[in-house]
């Protein structure tokens, strides 16, 4: 048997691989027939993810308001925007309920003092807890949400309130007798301080300037 030759040196070895890797298959253009051409850059035949989920969003939201608008149903104050209460109307009842009949009571207290008299503590508690649910009432209904589509009205309603409530108070201030002056003070010192309270910066500006020229035409005075 014929003995197969074998490299017998790295010069021989390096020959030999040389060789065999010449003869190993390798797959180059020619060989696998893939025709050179450009890629399509036309874009998506079909629907992409993006406008699969859009389509899918739609039909959820669809009959929803929209996000982009805001709602019709929502009460709006004069300027157009929703109005924003924390408080709710039950809220601000009581709020300005009690706030309202602490000043009541204050102003009770500053007739007594006023015209240096014993202070009757019975009777000034007793008349703070007769005023008090009459404010709430008050408040409650003007601060309803009926009363809120009428916001012009409610605007007209306190501008009407401060005019004659402040004219009142400077007339029976200077016209009045003690006994007169202590029982109608207080009361219409406290719906003239709400009804500019609740007014807009015009209408509580054109008040005051009403009842200073009630002031000046009548000649009295506020001390």
């Amino acid at each position: 048997m014929a003995e197969i030759d074998q490299p017998r040196n790295r010069k021989q070895r390096r020959a030999a691989a040389r060789n065999t890797s010449t003869k190993t298959d390798h797959l180059d253009q020619s060989t696998a027939g893939i025709k050179l051409a450009q890629p399509d850059r036309s874009g998506p035949k079909s629907k992409t993810l993006f406008e699969l989920v859009d389509e899918r969003q739609a039909l959820l939201d669809k009959g929803k308001p929209s996000a982009k608008q805001p709602r019709t149903d929502e009460p709006k104050d004069s300027d157009g925007d929703p109005t924003d209460d924390p408080l709710g109307t039950f809220g601000d009842a009581v709020l300005y309920g009690s706030t309202l009949s602490m000043l009541h009571f204050t102003l009770d207290v500053l007739m007594y003092h006023q015209y240096r008299q014993d202070i009757e503590w019975r009777e000034i508690f007793a008349r703070t807890g007769t005023v008090l649910p009459i404010l709430f009432f008050l408040v409650y209904v003007l601060h309803s949400e009926a009363a809120s589509r009428f916001a012009i009205a409610n605007q007209i309603f306190y501008l009407v309130t401060a005019v004659v409530a402040g004219c009142y108070m400077i007339y029976i201030g200077n016209m009045y007798s003690y006994f007169a002056v202590s029982k109608r003070a207080p009361p219409v010192g406290t719906l003239w301080v709400w009804s500019v309270i609740e007014m807009r910066l015009a209408y509580a500006l054109t008040s005051v300037a009403v009842v200073g020229g009630f002031l000046w035409w009548g000649g009295f005075t506020i001390l």
